[in-house]
């Protein structure tokens, strides 16, 4: 099974929100130039959860051009209210995807370099989704079972969760697969609406309440 970040052509909504000559604080997510941060060779992110809460444990010798994006992403707030919007039992968890379509707006063309496959998809291992080379921006996966056969289509994991496994083995995953292959929520209308159509369509889903890198 591919995992895949629908990216979503067309008009971009970014120019609109990245205020380039406004002075830039952190949580300022529409200002996608500035987060551009290296990541320290380790550190450790606690997702406090709806379920609970669990941490990540990232390196970046693993996946430098991942591990940086992620710390980015975590530092500023992206992640906070994000649904765990894809969550296939045996197989992963995804999320990233932001609740204010305006701020998925600027990232959804936000690609990053691909980074060289160096660990494996194991379980409890965190991954970013990709839609083909060079795709990846700023949805991620974590592993539930050994994935290895992912590691040859280039997903490079950059992390890994070391306390809290049980936290994300009971994300509820009711759904199933996304629309249209199955009858869960839509990428497409959830980059466009955001947590609002989540909300309504989709009650049942688990969210992050907050995601913060550990001191």
């Amino acid at each position: 099974m591919r995992i895949q970040a629908l990216v979503l052509f067309g008009a971009s909504l970014a120019l609109g929100f990245m205020a380039m000559l406004a002075p830039v604080s952190a949580g300022d997510l529409s200002n996608l130039a500035s987060l551009n941060e290296k990541a320290p060779a380790t550190y450790k992110v606690k997702f406090d959860t709806s379920k609970g809460a669990f941490v990540v444990e990232v390196h970046r010798d693993w996946a430098p051009n991942g591990a940086d994006r992620f710390y980015n992403l975590v530092k500023n707030g992206f992640y906070n209210d994000a649904r765990f919007f894809r969550v296939i039992s045996d197989f992963m968890v995804q999320f990233g995807i932001n609740g204010n379509p305006k701020i998925s707006a600027v990232w959804r063309d936000a690609n990053i370099k691909d980074d060289p496959v160096k660990a494996s998809n194991k379980r409890g291992y965190i991954t970013f989704a990709t839609a083909g080379p060079d795709t990846r921006t700023t949805q991620v996966f974590i592993n539930f079972a050994n994935n290895a056969g992912l590691d040859d289509q280039g997903f490079a994991p950059f992390g890994q969760v070391i306390s809290g496994m049980d936290v994300v083995d009971s994300l509820y995953s009711g759904y199933g697969e996304g629309a249209p292959q199955g009858h869960g929520p839509n990428q497409g209308v959830v980059q466009s609406m955001g947590n609002a159509y989540l909300d309504k369509a989709f009650p049942k889903l688990d969210y992050i309440k907050t995601a913060t890198i550990e001191p």
